[in-house]
């Protein structure tokens, strides 16, 4: 339950400073070309509060939570008294309507920055690319447990986040690449990860793990959390054992000890499994056993472990700092690098490369929210940023009814010298609406999936 109101509480908090920050962009700029405006509201609905300037613009706080407006004097709104038609929206020039139209996404993509300069000068704290176990097409093409991931291609790789991005979108590219590692002795190499061997109908959303790549930060440690009654090792390793080797193979986390008790399983007979209990080093004689899973009735090979009920997640080895100055320019690459990211992705999922799967809704929102607070003001920083930054990407859209589709209008109306007909205008509102409940109706059915499964 805490998990649900923490939530929707920071899924409240972030849409009202993105919103407002959003509609303060139409509203400033709307002021500075004469346009007057008549109430600029943080929410819908009926207002909690509100009062007026000396200009008659009224600001509210309304009930509704979930976005907000700016409401211009506009004939297409209502009827306009004469001696005002001059600060009436639709009477500007078609350059002042695009300035006023795009001020919003604008002001989202100068939040972006700031907030990512805020993060930068606080401090983002992160897990390196460092690699914890490799498989598969990660072992193929000669990664080893330990390497550092310092580069992927032509793109400089700081965090596990930034190996993620760019191997998912050259996997979904089908596309080979060269990763420069620097190996756990200190020495740099280039490995060639052949992408290209996935399969054609891969997931999308597991890349790495298809890949046969584990992150450093994601092996659960090797320590013994609970010994089942009856099994093999019942009575002779105890909660809090940590196991350093099986058969002579070493174990640097638990995953380790399944894999290396299943091979002794296949083999048959009794093995040592050596483990370091209170800073003393032990070794046992235990023989696997044919057992089942509780979740799924399986049989597999097993001991009779399991880890602790609440591993603990490693410390963070990455942080991006920079002073005050320094984090300007790093504030523009980062906002450069995630627009590149994020319309390489739409344009993938355009042309039928990338998953819908990838579009996410409110309540994916809402969860990443609340888990970017609880780790910190330096997430929560990042995830407003990318927020915003998504905000100003998806409202440029060239769908009426957003801003984007506004803008395809006025543009329209610079070419063929005319405002397009009320007739045309009213028939693509219905289309951009359609458009936008399709959206919104894949994002909710990719949230509920993700919930359910």
């Amino acid at each position: 339950m805490s998990d649900l109101l923490g939530s929707v509480w920071w899924m409240i908090v972030a849409l009202g400073i993105l919103v407002t920050f959003h509609e303060f962009g139409h509203y400033w700029v709307a002021r500075r070309c004469g346009v007057k405006v008549l109430r600029f509201s943080v929410g819908f609905g009926k207002p909690l509060w509100s009062r007026r300037d000396r200009h008659g613009t009224e600001f509210a706080i309304a009930a509704i939570p979930l976005g907000g407006y700016v409401k211009m004097l506009d004939e297409a709104e209502g009827e306009v008294p004469a001696a005002q038609l001059d600060q009436a929206f639709n009477r500007k020039s078609v350059w002042q309507r695009i300035a006023v139209v795009a001020a919003g996404p604008a002001a989202n993509i100068v939040l972006c920055v700031a907030l990512l300069w805020a993060m930068f000068v606080l401090g983002k704290q992160d897990y390196s690319a460092t690699l914890g176990g490799v498989t598969g097409i990660a072992e193929a093409a000669g990664l080893q447990r330990g390497d550092r991931i310092v580069r992927i291609g032509d793109r400089a790789i700081d965090t596990w986040t930034d190996a993620s991005i760019v191997l998912t979108k050259a996997a979904i590219d089908g596309k080979d690449v060269p990763v420069e590692v620097e190996t756990a002795s200190g020495t740099t190499a280039t490995r060639q990860l052949a992408l290209s061997r996935l399969p054609v109908d891969f997931d999308q959303e597991n890349v790495i793990g298809l890949t046969g790549l584990t992150w450093r930060h994601w092996v659960v440690p090797a320590t013994v959390g609970k010994v089942s009654p009856g099994a093999p090792a019942d009575g002779v390793l105890q909660p809090g054992d940590v196991v350093t080797a099986v058969d002579g193979q070493p174990v640097h986390g638990f995953g380790d000890i399944a894999t290396q008790v299943d091979l002794l399983g296949k083999r048959g007979g009794p093995a040592m499994v050596e483990v370091d209990r209170a800073g003393e080093r032990l070794a046992f004689e235990l023989e696997p056993r044919r057992m089942k899973r509780p979740d799924n009735g399986q049989d597999y090979w097993g001991l009779g472990l399991a880890p602790p009920d609440a591993a603990q997640m490693p410390g963070y080895d990455a942080t991006l700092h920079f002073g005050p100055l320094a984090a300007i320019p790093a504030a523009f690459r980062e906002t450069g690098k995630l627009t590149a990211d994020s319309l390489g992705m739409i344009r993938r999922m355009l042309t039928g490369d990338a998953s819908l799967k990838n579009v996410s809704g409110p309540i994916t929102i809402a969860q990443v929210a609340n888990v970017s607070a609880k780790r910190g003001p330096d997430w929560f920083l990042w995830f407003l940023a990318a927020m915003s930054l998504s905000l100003a990407i998806i409202n440029l859209l060239p769908i009426p009814v957003l801003d984007g589709g506004h803008l395809l209008y006025y543009l329209i109306e610079l070419v063929k010298g005319s405002p397009l007909s009320e007739r045309h205008m009213v028939a693509g509102q219905y289309v951009g609406l359609a458009a936008l409940a399709g959206l919104m109706g894949l994002a909710f059915y990719n949230d509920i999936l993700r919930l359910v499964t």
